[in-house]
């Protein structure tokens, strides 16, 4: 794949979790987050978008959201557990989706609140009116997924870029 060409980058928010008497770090999914996986899962497929790579946090909602999400896809990417996603700002999201190689052309980013919708908003200099509209009047909860679009380089990701070309969340 050339630098230049347009690729694809799918943020997704871990499914609703439990409040054990855990470390944050090591809250696990709760019984609904579990079924919004899967159904997050069913509903990334259906965007079309073919995931080269996932960045998972190393926290354990995060884990296992992919890992019930990644269970509806015909084949499993590449995926790299990445503990600088757990508690990251945007900008810190940013600085990390600027290391991927260019060979990479739909990455997948499985996060917590406030950075992943922070960077959904970041990105996204431009919206499909049905997506944008419908990501401003949910927010970002848990399961939900933006897919964003953008041409260049990876390192060329910053503020602004991307457009945001579809979202989901589990009431949708």
């Amino acid at each position: 794949m050339s630098a230049a060409e347009a690729r694809t980058i799918v943020l997704f928010r871990h499914a609703k979790a439990d409040w054990p008497q855990v470390t944050d770090h090591e809250r696990p999914l709760a019984e609904r987050g579990r079924k919004d996986a899967a159904e997050a899962g069913r509903r990334l497929l259906d965007t079309g978008v073919a995931v080269d790579l996932a960045l998972c946090s190393t926290a354990t909602r995060t884990r296992e959201t992919w890992k019930l999400a990644v269970h509806e896809f015909p084949h499993r990417p590449k995926t790299i557990y990445e503990e600088r996603i757990y508690e990251a700002s945007p900008g810190e999201l940013i600085a990390l989706l600027n290391e991927t190689p260019d060979d990479v052309g739909n990455l997948l980013l499985v996060g917590h609140n406030p950075g992943v919708h922070g960077l959904a908003e970041i990105l996204a200099g431009s919206a499909e009116p049905d997506a944008g509209e419908r990501m401003d009047r949910r927010g970002f909860p848990a399961a939900a997924f933006a897919v964003l679009s953008f041409e260049g380089p990876w390192k060329s990701l910053e503020p602004r870029v991307a457009t945001l070309r579809d979202y989901w969340a589990p009431s949708d």
